[in-house]
């Protein structure tokens, strides 16, 4: 799935590793990342938690979609910040699934935001 996915590739987006309802992904921020503020945009924190996200919850194989996700922002983060997402299930039931991705600054581990997503695999998948 990762390698057809064009916007997180584009974004420089990394895959560190997927199996069995977690992901890890990193992204470093560029100066195209961020706002008025000097500071990492919202939605590109966002994305990455979202691809890495999307990562776990397609780890078992069948096509899942979002049903929805939620984002908290704890902290800044800054033009050349590593940050790093690790997404893990937290439960399947169903075609459903929750998810949790905590995105962290690579250099110091400080957790810059939280992020809750809601899985649906697809009909006849």
């Amino acid at each position: 799935m990762f390698d057809a996915d064009v916007a997180s590739r584009a974004l420089g987006i990394e895959l560190v590793e997927a199996g069995d309802g977690a992901a890890v992904a990193r992204m470093r921020v560029t100066g195209a990342m961020v706002n008025g503020h000097a500071i990492a945009h919202g939605g590109y924190v966002f994305l990455l938690a979202d691809t890495a996200f999307a990562l776990a919850c397609n780890s078992h194989g069948p096509a899942t979609v979002a049903a929805g996700g939620d984002i908290t922002f704890v902290r800044p983060a800054r033009e050349g910040d590593l940050l790093v997402a690790r997404a893990t299930e937290r439960t399947r039931y169903g075609r459903s699934g929750i998810y949790d991705v905590t995105v962290t600054r690579g250099a110091d581990g400080e957790v810059v935001a939280e992020f809750r997503g809601r899985s649906r695999t697809l009909n006849g998948a």
